[in-house]
């Protein structure tokens, strides 16, 4: 009986990463998706154009109402990754403080 390789093992000629082509067609998968969301969005706000009062602090106006929710969804957007951000900057230089000091 022979004993077929594993699919798991790496050979001399296995790359760390996906092969080019591989990468060019996420780029246009994703390049594709960014544009159906921007034209849902573009109909969401097309057809929610009924003027809504927004009172904040002190300020106080009038905005279509897709406009007023796509602000507000920004902001949401905002409030989640600007603290993401800094918890991933600073996970970065913990982990390169601790590979510098590890000996070699």
């Amino acid at each position: 009986m022979t004993e077929e390789p594993s699919s798991t093992t790496t050979g001399a000629g296995d790359s760390a990463g996906p092969p080019p082509g591989r990468a060019v067609g996420a780029v246009w998968v994703g390049s594709i998706l960014a544009a159906v969301v921007l034209v849902l969005l573009l109909v969401f706000i097309l057809q929610n154009r009924e003027s809504t009062r927004i009172d904040f602090l002190s300020w106080s106006g009038t905005l279509p109402t897709g406009i007023a929710l796509l602000f507000a969804a920004v902001a949401g957007v905002l409030l989640v990754a600007i603290p993401g951000s800094a918890r991933i900057l600073q996970l970065r230089r913990a982990a390169r403080r601790a590979s510098r000091s590890r000996p070699a």
